[in-house]
């Protein structure tokens, strides 16, 4: 297939766009001014201010199917007001510049898969979650909702759209994992709070794998959690990633040092939100998880 992908340099679409390769595909990297792809053919785009290169995108014979990943950090930074508006206009004009371009072009691509994420359902406690769940509350769930609906154009035409609701990655190269990795190597891992919140997680070859299926799977529509189905509290996970570095993670970080490093806000939204969010779309659709278990995820991770 002809796939572009937009944040084909982050740490997910990185993965991604290699893995895709080597399948044969062809990748073609969306790059904003003075970016320049890591490998392979790329076409311009601003999506700041709502451009993108139609005539290098229609160059290609046929476009098949679209992967949009882009979007600001949400944990980079503490969330100052401005900070929080570029987390949302990130995502959403982004998302609704593509989703116009691909509506212009001819042939249409048949599929757009597009970023999304488990923070759609804010903060539910023990609540189990799956994509007939309603929206949460808080800043991450407006901004997923606005996020998802930013397809809009795309999904009143012919094109299947896919919202990939991802969990938290895990992989030693970047995100949560690789910042708590030299903590629990040094023996000063421990729970987040309380550590009963729950944490959906998801191995970084699921998440790629899950991607693919969708992206095969002309079923497939609609949101899709991209979790592992044996999900663990913040407590487990801590005492689980302790047993696989061989080291103790007895120790607890109190949820005002938390907020006092990161904000509470982005502290009670990501850091300590409790998300018990399950992949029934895939597990419905015949997913079959490579990880499905956290002990054995993280082995094949860190060796």
């Amino acid at each position: 297939m002809n796939i572009v992908m937009s944040g084909a340099s982050g740490l997910i679409g990185s993965a991604l766009s290699q893995r895709l390769r080597e399948r044969g595909h062809l990748v073609i990297s969306l790059v904003r001014p003075g970016s320049h792809a890591a490998q392979g053919p790329s076409i311009n785009w601003d999506p700041a201010h709502g451009h993108i290169d139609l005539d290098a995108l229609a160059a290609y014979d046929h476009i098949d199917a679209c992967i949009h990943l882009a979007g600001a950090g949400i944990a980079d930074k503490r969330w100052s007001q401005a900070r929080k508006n570029e987390i949302l206009a990130s995502r959403v004009r982004s998302t609704e510049t593509l989703a116009a371009a691909l509506t212009e072009i001819s042939p249409r691509p048949s599929t757009l898969l597009s970023a999304s994420a488990i923070g759609f359902y804010g903060n539910r406690g023990d609540e189990v979650l799956s994509e007939t769940s309603t929206q949460g509350s808080g800043f991450l769930a407006e901004v997923c909702g606005a996020w998802e609906h930013a397809t809009a154009v795309a999904n009143h035409s012919p094109i299947r759209v896919v919202h990939l609701r991802t969990g938290i990655v895990l992989d030693p190269k970047g995100g949560a994992l690789a910042k708590q990795l030299p903590l629990f190597k040094a023996g000063l891992g421990g729970k987040l709070a309380s550590g009963k919140q729950w944490v959906s997680w998801i191995s970084m070859e699921d998440e790629l794998r899950a991607i693919e299926f969708a992206l095969t799977n002309d079923d497939i529509h609609g949101p899709v959690n991209l979790t592992a189905p044996n999900l663990v509290t913040n407590a487990e996970f801590t005492k689980t990633l302790g047993h696989v570095v061989h080291r103790p993670a007895v120790m607890s970080v109190p949820k005002f040092a938390l907020a006092t490093a990161l904000g509470s806000e982005l502290v009670d939204e990501a850091i300590t939100a409790s998300q018990r969010v399950e992949p029934a779309a895939l597990l419905a659709a015949g997913f079959s998880f490579a990880q499905p278990d956290l002990d054995q995820a993280l082995h094949a991770l860190l060796g």
